[in-house]
């Protein structure tokens, strides 16, 4: 084992921190059942779920902290001992981010129009990682001290090396999704752009946690740091999902202010079109051409463009109502 400081001072510093982040979830599950209780069923439990995993999580790790610095201390040989409570946290951890990573592989699925191929590279991921954890957890309930931990190193790496594969594979997919489902309209496009944010914020910050676990171990295998960083990985897995739901609203009330500003345009653009058809007079195409051209000078750049290509598509629906007109005065 190392030095104080890079041990045990890690260990208290990994803690404190998950704590903190802890605190934040607290925050955004009362958030979130006090503001969506609408939601579906399986949403609810999926973040009760999540919760309760990561309570566990954070009462396990503060368990290991005082058992260390409370209970044991001034006795320098159980030190060297593994209390039970800082192997069993890993197994929460992994059920923490197998829920998390399963809700967003659900959105891949969506998103890629149910494309089984791409949601299966992504749940494979997802799947491995956490049979990985059972694997190590099994494996570490047998050792008693850290220089025995030391044998199942590469299954430590192999956790934070998975995590990360998966939080990245999913960030990369859902921005890939949502850069193809732009419309070219300017408050469209920035709606989505929001969703690209979060999808590459909560995917960035856990793969960064999980990326910073990994070199920690290979680069300080005697000190505690790798495990500073592991204890924040389910709390930011836990925060990133909440983080989604919750900014729902915001996001709908964009999308709602999206479409009425579109509405309005489209309708004030047609209203010419609409009279023409109304009138008893008999309209040319020449006539409709110009008319159409007027609608677009009054219409944004963004949604004039759009309205070129259906220009062909109005003139059909306008040639159609005048057919009928005529036969309903015949």
């Amino acid at each position: 084992m190392g030095t104080a400081d890079s041990t045990f001072g890690a260990f208290l510093i990994g803690v404190v921190v998950s704590a903190v982040l802890y605190g934040v979830t607290c925050v955004q599950t009362w958030y979130y059942f006090s503001r969506y209780f609408s939601d579906p069923w399986h949403h609810k439990l999926l973040v009760g779920a999540v919760f309760v995993s990561d309570t566990t999580h954070q009462a396990l790790i503060t368990h290991t902290l005082y058992t260390y610095l409370v209970t044991d201390f001034g006795n320098a040989s159980d030190l060297e001992k593994i209390v039970w409570s800082l192997l069993v946290e890993v197994l929460f951890n992994g059920f923490t981010g197998f829920m998390v990573q399963s809700f967003l592989a659900k959105r891949v699925y969506h998103l890629s129009n149910k494309n089984m191929i791409i949601t299966a590279s992504v749940m494979s991921l997802v799947i491995a990682e956490l049979v990985i954890v059972v694997i190590y957890v099994v494996k570490a309930l047998e050792l008693a001290t850290f220089t025995q931990v030391r044998q199942i190193k590469s299954w430590s790496m192999s956790i934070n090396a998975v995590a990360a594969a998966g939080d990245i594979l999913i960030a990369v997919l859902l921005c890939t999704f949502l850069q193809r489902s732009r419309t070219g309209f300017r408050r469209s496009d920035t709606m989505i752009n929001k969703l690209m944010l979060y999808s590459i914020n909560t995917g960035l910050i856990t793969s960064v946690c999980a990326m910073m676990s990994f070199i920690s171990i290979v680069l300080w295998p005697d000190t505690f740091i790798y495990i500073a960083f592991y204890f924040c990985v389910g709390r930011l897995n836990c925060n990133s999902l909440l983080a989604t739901l919750n900014a729902r609203k915001g996001i709908r009330r964009d999308g709602d202010a999206c479409n009425e500003h579109v509405s309005v345009l489209i309708d004030r653009a047609l209203r010419p079109i609409n009279s023409l058809i109304d009138s008893s007079q008999t309209v040319s195409s020449t006539d409709l051409h110009s008319t159409f051209l007027m609608c677009k000078q009054e219409m944004p750049n963004d949604l004039s463009i759009k309205m070129d290509t259906t220009q062909g598509c109005i003139e059909d629906e306008f040639l159609s109502a005048k057919d009928l007109k005529r036969a309903q005065s015949v």
